[in-house]
């Protein structure tokens, strides 16, 4: 794919839709993208997304995972219906294998947990789709507060982010998951 690091007319500019409920971090990165090349269109909403992309299918999108209203992974869904070549990245403050897998899953190229910059996000938008077995492997084993956040995910997941019916999955009191919830987990 050609270098998109030069400002381009914007007929010839690579148009890009950005979701993300965080109005100041949106902002920043639709000028950082902007900068890049990219003709950007910002939405903070699955459903103010759609509309944008029924007007006009991007050809890149950068979604948030969490969004109030519907999740990120139902715009990824929506987007490769659209548009099957759009190549989408999936950011996520809330970073679980689960939810990266079915991100994978729907159609995105690739993951990102924030923070991130739009250097890492230009390139994860242009990385060829084939996996990289030079990768390396972590030495140490996730954390028990990771392994049970990543399981928390992935049943959240199953249950189309329902908390009360996650809960009664995990045989959890509601609000003792909406607390693990609210926590960060740990990278390791």
């Amino acid at each position: 794919m050609p270098e998109r690091n030069l400002k381009q007319p914007d007929d010839e500019r690579s148009t890009l839709l950005l979701v993300d409920d965080d109005d100041a971090f949106r902002r920043v990165l639709a000028r950082a993208l902007d900068r890049r090349g990219y003709a950007v269109s910002v939405a903070a909403s699955v459903e103010a997304a759609l509309v944008k992309a029924q007007a006009q299918a991007p050809e890149y999108a950068v979604v948030d995972l969490k969004m109030p209203g519907e999740s990120g992974l139902r715009l990824i869904d929506k987007l490769m219906e659209l548009d099957p070549n759009t190549r989408i990245v999936m950011l996520t403050g809330y970073a679980s294998i689960a939810t990266a897998i079915e991100a994978i899953k729907l159609g995105a190229v690739h993951y990102l947990a924030k923070p991130c910059d739009a250097d890492e996000i230009v390139a994860a938008l242009n990385k060829s789709s084939e996996g990289d077995a030079a990768m390396a492997v972590a030495d140490s084993p996730l954390s028990i507060d990771r392994l049970e956040w990543e399981h928390i995910q992935r049943i959240l997941g199953e249950h189309q982010g329902n908390v009360s019916a996650t809960a009664r999955a995990l045989k959890m009191h509601r609000r003792t998951l909406q607390r693990k919830l609210g926590k960060r987990p740990s990278r390791a």
